[in-house]
């Protein structure tokens, strides 16, 4: 696996190594121990999710409060633009943002730590998103960072965005709640 790290502290692309012939292809999508051994960090992941997406659909920024998630997220279909946002005060990279193209062709992951916030938007005609959480989902302690917020100036590739009614009404970095 090729691990490529991202500007923010702990938050990693993963590059699987894939073995493709003429009957399709194989890969090893997860191994805890190489994992450990990449990322220094020792995981449980206690939850998978599967999102499915049109084209435009953005979704996010969400992060937990309490019962902070890590995340391993890739797209089995389609294409999506997916971000994260470090929401650790304690970190150099406060409050900073790094993007990656993740899709069914590159196969990438993206290790998204513990105290950060995550979207993504679909790029493509449709997406089929999956995702590996360190912790359950506990709607109580959900949060929502504005998608557009000024503060943050995400560069997202697709122009209007089709957004549901929480993740329009995201709340402002600045007054956001954030971690230690």
């Amino acid at each position: 696996m090729n691990v490529i790290k991202t500007p923010l502290e702990g938050c990693l692309i993963l590059e699987p190594r894939v073995f493709a012939d003429e009957r399709g292809h194989f890969f090893e999508s997860f191994n805890a121990r190489r994992f450990g051994e990449i990322s220094g960090a020792s995981v449980h992941f206690v939850q998978d999710n599967h999102s499915q997406s049109k084209a435009r659909v953005l979704r996010g920024l969400h992060y937990q409060i309490e019962q902070a998630q890590g995340k391993l997220v890739r797209v089995v279909s389609g294409a999506v633009w997916d971000v994260a946002v470090d929401l650790r005060r304690s970190s150099p990279t406060f409050g900073q943002w790094t993007g990656v193209e993740l899709n069914a062709e590159n196969k990438r992951m993206l290790w998204v730590p513990a105290g950060f916030a995550h979207g993504f938007v679909v790029t493509g005609d449709h997406a089929d998103f999956l995702y590996k959480t360190t912790d359950y989902y506990a709607p109580q302690h959900e949060r929502t960072i504005a998608w557009d917020d000024p503060t943050l100036a995400i560069t997202w590739p697709v122009n209007e965005p089709v957004v549901n009614a929480k993740d329009a009404a995201g709340t402002a970095f600045v007054a956001a709640e954030t971690y230690a």
